[in-house]
This record gives C-alpha cells, sequence and structure tokens, in this order.
C-alpha cells in the first residue's frame, strides 16, 4: 500500500456514519476505524455516486447501501486510482455529450433512411407470384362490386393494348364504387372506380389516369407502397394480411412526389406513342383541381385529388407534352366508351357499392 487518506462510511445497514482511514494502493484499498470493520476492496469495485460538501462519495457495486466519502483535498496518486465520475453513461461520458449527440443524430437519421428506402431495395425482389396473389385477394374481397359486360371487357382490352404498355400483363378491372379514384393493386391488377367513371367526359381522360396507374405497377412502387404501411414481416412472413384493409390504404395513400412524376411521365410516354391526345388529361386534372375547393371536407369523397396531388406543374406537364405536328385519334371508340361507362348499370350481377368506405 502506498498511501493512507481519511474517509467518512455507512455499511448500509444503519443510518450510523462512521469515521475511518483507508490505506491504499494499485490494486486497492483496506479500512478501518472505530466501528469498522476491516475491509479490503479493489478499486474495480467501487462506482462514483455524487458529490456532496465534504467531498465525492463512492459506493460498492455489489451493496447499494455501502458507501464510503473521501474528503477533499485529495492525494493525486488517490484520485488517479478512483473510479472517474459519470455523468450521462458510459458511452456518453467516454466520447463527450456533444460527440455523442452528434452521432445519436446520424444513427437516428440512418434509421429513418433505411425506413424508407428498404422497400424500394426489396420491393424489386418480391416474387411476382406472390404479388399476384395479394393482388386477386384483394379484388375478391370487393365481394362482387366489379362490373363487366363482355362489351366494356372488350373495350377496356382495347384501350390497353392501344396505350400498348410493354411488360408483365395488366388486368383493368370497374369496380362498383361511388368515388373518383383508381388504384393500382399488386400484381399488375387496376381498379376504376365507377365515380371516375362517371366524372370523366371522354375516354382519352381515362387513358391518362389509366397511363399513371400502368406507370406505378411498372415503377414497382406499387409493393413499395405495401411493404411501408403493412411492414416486411406481414407481406414476407407468411402471415394472411386483411386484404381489405390494405386495398384501403392503397386507395387512400399516396405516393411519393417522385413516385408520382414518374408514373405522370410514364403516362405521357404512353400517350404520345400512341398517338392519344393528351390535352383531355389536362383537363382533367384542371376540372378536379378547380372542384376541389368547392366541395371542401367533401372533396375527401373525390380521393384522387388527395391520393394524387394536384397543381398547376402536373397539368402542364400533360398540357405541353403534345408532340409538334403529332396527329392524334381517340383511344378508344366512343362506342366503346359507352360500354365502359354503363358496365355497372348493365351488368346485372354487380353489388352496390355505396357501402363500401375507403
Amino acid at each position: 500500500m502506498s498511501g493512507r487518506h481519511p474517509v467518512w462510511h455507512y455499511d448500509g445497514r444503519s443510518a450510523v456514519r462512521h469515521d475511518a482511514t483507508i490505506t491504499y494502493g494499485p490494486q486497492g484499498f483496506e479500512m478501518a476505524g472505530e466501528g469498522v470493520a476491516f475491509q479490503s476492496h479493489r478499486w474495480a469495485d467501487l462506482a462514483y455516486r455524487g458529490e456532496k460538501r465534504e467531498g465525492a462519495l463512492y459506493g460498492l457495486k455489489s451493496d447499494a447501501g455501502w458507501q464510503i466519502g473521501l474528503p477533499d483535498p485529495l492525494p493525486d496518486d488517490l484520485r488517479g486510482f478512483l473510479p472517474k465520475p459519470q455523468r450521462y453513461g458510459g458511452f456518453i461520458d467516454k466520447i463527450g455529450l456533444v460527440p455523442a449527440s452528434i452521432a445519436l443524430v446520424v444513427i437516428s437519421a440512418g434509421v429513418i433512411f433505411g425506413a424508407i428506402k428498404a422497400p424500394e431495395i426489396v420491393a424489386p425482389l418480391v416474387p411476382m407470384s406472390w404479388e399476384r396473389a395479394m393482388g386477386d385477394a384483394m379484388v375478391g374481397d370487393l365481394g362482387g362490386r366489379i362490373c363487366e359486360t363482355p362489351e366494356s371487357r372488350k373495350a377496356i382490352d382495347a384501350m390497353v393494348a392501344r396505350l400498348g404498355s410493354k411488360g408483365e400483363p395488366v388486368e383493368v378491372n370497374i369496380a362498383n364504387i361511388d368515388m373518383v379514384n383508381a388504384v393500382a393493386l399488386p400484381g399488375g391488377k387496376i381498379l376504376i372506380f365507377r365515380g371516375l367513371l362517371q366524372e370523366a367526359k371522354n375516354a382519352d381522360e381515362l387513358a391518362g389516369v389509366l397511363g399513371h396507374e400502368i406507370g406505378h405497377i411498372r415503377n414497382r412502387d406499387v409493393m413499395v407502397s405495401l411493404l411501408r404501411q403493412m411492414g416486411l414481416t406481414v407481406i414476407l412472413g407468411g402471415a394472411n394480411p386483411d386484404m381489405a384493409g390494405a386495398l384501403s390504404s392503397l386507395a387512400s395513400a399516396s405516393f411519393s412526389r417522385e413516385a408520382e412524376s414518374e408514373a405522370d411521365d410514364y403516362s405521357i410516354k404512353l400517350m404520345q406513342k400512341a398517338s392519344v391526345s393528351p390535352d383531355a388529361t389536362a383537363g382533367f386534372f384542371d376540372r378536379l383541381s378547380e372542384g376541389e375547393e368547392e366541395l371542401g371536407q367533401a372533396a375527401e369523397a373525390f380521393s384522387y385529388l388527395s391520393s394524387h396531388p394536384m397543381s398547376e406543374k402536373r397539368e402542364k406537364a400533360f398540357r405541353e407534352s403534345k408532340l409538334p405536328g403529332a396527329r392524334h385519334t381517340p383511344v378508344i371508340t366512343a362506342e366503346q366508351w359507352r360500354a365502359i361507362v354503363d358496365a355497372c348499370a348493365n351488368d346485372p350481377d354487380v353489388k352496390e357499392g355505396s357501402d363500401l368506405m375507403f
């Protein structure tokens, strides 16, 4: 042992304070005093407990009530043996409060970024067979509200063929739901709600919306959105998700602005290649956007406004996409358009959709 220093001591079993003396060295200390049983402890057994007016407090890690107090001034060699004070915790005290705060911000930002970007990485890896199964389940949850007549089926297929998107087959159906909306589902499925058909004035207006939803499918935006909303565990863990709830989420969800812009670009390219005028789609967006202010809270029924952000820039993009000298023809005939619009009215087996809320 290399030195001695006075201490006060509480044994943790009574409130009596004892004066004692420690004899210390590099490995630890021995303590003795009046009313204090001889004790020997290693420095590693001690933990810093705080400060009192007289000096610093230390306790045994194995005994919460045991304490010794070392009055100031402390010899330099004794100070070097004692555990260092910890105000925040081991890691923070080791590197400092400011560096630890910066590290926490960086880690938090990394976690948030990973949660946002991970679905974009995972989505292309999801087998298309899984997507189709989910899409089939979601459409099945509509419970017979899919409208179809032989004429409407031929007309829809003609519109899809005219737009000519390359890739996995796209299946477009009409849902007897009185909302101005269209939604892309997993597995290349698209639902057009009856309310959207009633709002559109012609097939070319619908063509731009349809091309937009096809763009979401081709860019795998649908699976990215599902992965973000439902979680990787539900999608990839073999659980049986509530498909009706997933359909509801997709119907009201907003893709990122980047994804929306890319889907618009995809739609514009399809229409340019098919020689379909973009003016009708631009007018459709402009008309819905103007109606949003008049509808106020009732605009929630126009969910195409909430799930697809409207703006002058978006309308302008369609209106200015017309190629110089291009000749345009309607995407389908007027008779085919009427068959699509009247599909729900002419289908005797379709259920009413007014009770299906999203």
